[in-house]
């Protein structure tokens, strides 16, 4: 499981680590099996040396190349993720999570699942007592998420559904529901209908037009308190005598809409003083 390492000071056998190269962000993902080896283009590394040390220890490959021995870390495993299509980014990631109130013990809805990026957070954030039901109309895509979610061992919390959405969600009275579809728009009378009362909605679009049809779609269905945001990210070097920004920074990745289904919805639509 992928919070497992923190439940003690040494890696075992099983621990998932990372391997972080000192310099720069290169960095490996191995499982600690007894006998195997990492190859890497920057030496081999034992699995044998790595067992029983202190997380946050620094070892060397066969070739003298140091290393970071760390726990995971879950915005490292999303933008590693095996994929087909562009995922979610962790800058995004998070702000969904906060907005939709996703927490031990939620049950939410996401469709489109894509190579599962998202999918990894949720079943991470909704912990053992929650459940994600991730929708995907291609298969080849969702068996690509279930080997993603197993690699990780979420895929238990995780109800996988190969079903066009325009038919309707399986589910009702669900706490959240996340769209990530080429026209949300067409689908929020479905939405409604699974999410109770109150519940927390969202989406991601790439282009105004989009969230444009997507708000008058929203507001059309009785939803209230509409939020349209963009989440830009700018790293700094960290260097404290030429403290400044990165060459290149994560910006545009979409738009993010949410909104709360309610039972009188407010008319005319809100609007900030």
């Amino acid at each position: 499981m992928l919070n497992q390492p923190r439940r003690h000071r040494q890696t075992q056998p099983g621990d998932w680590v990372q391997l972080t190269a000192v310099r720069g962000h290169r960095f490996f993902f191995v499982r600690l099996t007894p006998g195997e080896r990492l190859h890497t283009h920057k030496g081999i590394v034992e699995h044998d040396a790595l067992i029983g040390l202190p997380w946050g220890s620094r070892i060397t490959t066969h070739l003298g190349v140091p290393f970071y021995v760390l726990p995971p870390s879950l915005s490292d495993i999303l933008r590693e993720t095996k994929r087909r299509t562009q995922i979610l980014f962790p800058k995004d990631i998070g702000y969904i999570l906060l907005r939709l109130s996703v927490g031990p013990g939620t049950h939410i809805i996401e469709a489109g699942t894509g190579s599962g990026a998202l999918t990894t957070a949720l079943a991470h954030a909704v912990g053992e007592h929650g459940r994600v039901y991730s929708y995907e109309r291609r298969a080849e895509m969702q068996a690509l998420a279930k080997a993603n979610l197993a690699l990780w061992g979420l895929e238990a919390r995780v109800t996988f559904h190969l079903h066009d959405i325009a038919q309707g969600f399986f589910e009702h009275d669900v706490d959240a529901l996340f769209l990530d579809v080429p026209t949300p728009e067409a689908y929020i009378p479905q939405v409604r209908n699974a999410l109770r009362p109150g519940g927390f909605f969202g989406a991601l679009v790439p282009t105004t037009n989009q969230v444009s049809r997507l708000v008058a779609a929203l507001e059309a269905h009785g939803f209230a308190f509409v939020e349209v945001a963009e989440i830009l990210l700018r790293f700094y070097k960290p260097v404290p005598e030429r403290l400044r920004p990165t060459d290149r920074m994560v910006a545009h990745t979409g738009y993010l809409i949410f909104g709360r289904p309610v039972l009188e919805p407010p008319s005319p639509p809100q609007e900030d003083a």
